[in-house]
């Protein structure tokens, strides 16, 4: 079992398809939200546990938690193929790869900007990857609920995978890459973004069809690999809603 941290995440979970076993509230947490989860609870027959304020510290392990908890099954993961059938329905498909993206919190922001941009699904690479934990899914606000997430351990064979289904690869890279704007994006995409520090590798730039780079004018060259995201993410939705 996996807790899901915050009140918004905890709504957004019980207004999915989760497996929430059941709902802990801190005694004397009233309001909008409180209320609108409650409700959904009672729909769904999840029970919803009152907790004194040291019961619910250990259930949150000193979290901060907005003074809403919420238990549910492991965090479900789909098939490549699947996620790709379904990435077909729209009229331009989108992916986004996370390549080894450590950091929790800049993982569930990148998932925030993937729900709110539109993508249909999210390839995670195993190896030196953050987990999807509690802290993923409250930066989140609830957005690891509703994307398809698939891990998998060869990026170069998916990477060839998707290309065969008819995906463009788009890197986010520095060194020769185009200005973010000058590419269509309204094809099929599957966007790559890479580490924290190192960036994607060589050898994944060199298989993508278009590398990307967003300009700076400050002295730091560099922004954070979330943010850069969203940036990329929104241009896509921006060009595909001309």
């Amino acid at each position: 079992m996996s807790l899901i941290i915050g009140r918004k995440p905890v709504l957004e979970a019980l207004n999915s398809d989760e497996e929430v076993s059941q709902v802990f509230i801190l005694f004397g947490q009233e309001g909008g939200i409180i209320e609108a989860i409650r409700v959904a609870a009672k729909k769904k027959g999840i029970k919803v546990n009152q907790v004194p304020f040291e019961k619910f510290r250990q259930i949150t392990q000193s979290k901060i938690a907005q003074g809403v908890a919420a238990s549910k099954s492991e965090q479900k993961y789909y098939d490549l193929y699947e996620i790709i059938s379904e990435s077909k329905k729209s009229q331009y498909p989108l992916l986004l790869i996370l390549d080894s993206i450590q950091d929790t919190h800049n993982v569930g922001a990148i998932l925030r900007s993937a729900d709110c941009s539109g993508v249909d699904g999210i390839i995670i690479t195993k190896n030196n990857s953050a987990p999807i934990n509690e802290t993923v899914v409250k930066t989140s606000a609830g957005a690891s609920e509703h994307v398809k997430i698939t891990l998998i351990n060869n990026l170069a064979q998916t990477i060839d995978e998707l290309k065969q289904k008819g995906f463009w690869i788009i890197g986010s890279y520095l060194e020769g890459a185009k200005d973010y704007t000058k590419i269509d994006y309204k094809v099929p995409i599957a966007v790559i973004v890479g580490n924290e520090e190192k960036g994607i590798r060589k050898l994944t730039a060199d298989k993508c069809d278009h590398l990307v780079r967003i300009p700076m004018r400050g002295k730091i060259q560099s922004l954070n690999v979330s943010v850069a995201t969203g940036v990329l993410l929104f241009e896509i939705l921006r060009q595909r809603s001309i």
